[in-house]
């Protein structure tokens, strides 16, 4: 992810992922947490910080925000607001500190993937309407077969009728004088 930045802008990723994990150090240490639970605790907020901060996140959306933050620490937040306030105040500095990320996106991509969107919401809203016809059709063919099948049994009925009536006489037909 980090290639797509400049070299300025990658210097400054890394000397914010660098000075978090100096100022982890230095607190864990000045602390006194040494080899305790609450060191491995700083040790990740601050590997998460770095994570954040250089745009690799592993167990996170990737937000710079303290939640985030918690999540890729594997700790609950109010860790993070509670117990270790120094580190949630140095991971909002580091934030409002960032230098703002050069444009990586040139305009006429930009333009190119704003038509493509266009054409892909007028495709979708073609697709369903042909979706909706298509529907139509098929209960209009269907609709078309039952009458198919009761003209069909009518005329076998009329045909049997016919034939029936072919034995007796016709006295309708009779010439009248």
């Amino acid at each position: 992810m980090c290639d797509a930045f400049s070299e300025p802008a990658r210097q400054d990723l890394r000397n914010g992922a660098a000075l978090a994990q100096l100022v982890g150090e230095a607190l864990a240490h000045a602390q006194g947490h040494d080899g305790t639970e609450g060191a491995s605790e700083i040790r990740a907020v601050t590997d998460a910080m770095m994570r954040l901060l250089i745009g690799a996140p592993l167990h996170s959306d990737g937000k710079l925000t303290i939640v985030s933050l918690a999540a890729e620490a594997g700790l609950r937040r109010n860790k993070l607001t509670h117990k270790h306030t120094g580190l949630k105040d140095l991971f909002y500095a580091l934030v409002r500190g960032r230098a703002p990320l050069p444009e990586t996106v040139p305009e006429s991509a930009r333009a190119r993937a704003d038509n493509q969107q266009q054409n892909l919401t007028r495709i979708r809203a073609e697709r369903d309407d042909l979706r909706s016809q298509a529907q139509l059709l098929a209960r209009i063919v269907q609709v078309l077969e039952i009458e198919n099948h009761q003209l069909k049994e009518a005329n076998t009925n009329l045909r049997g009728q016919v034939a029936a009536q072919g034995a007796v006489r016709d006295l309708t037909r009779r010439r009248q004088t």
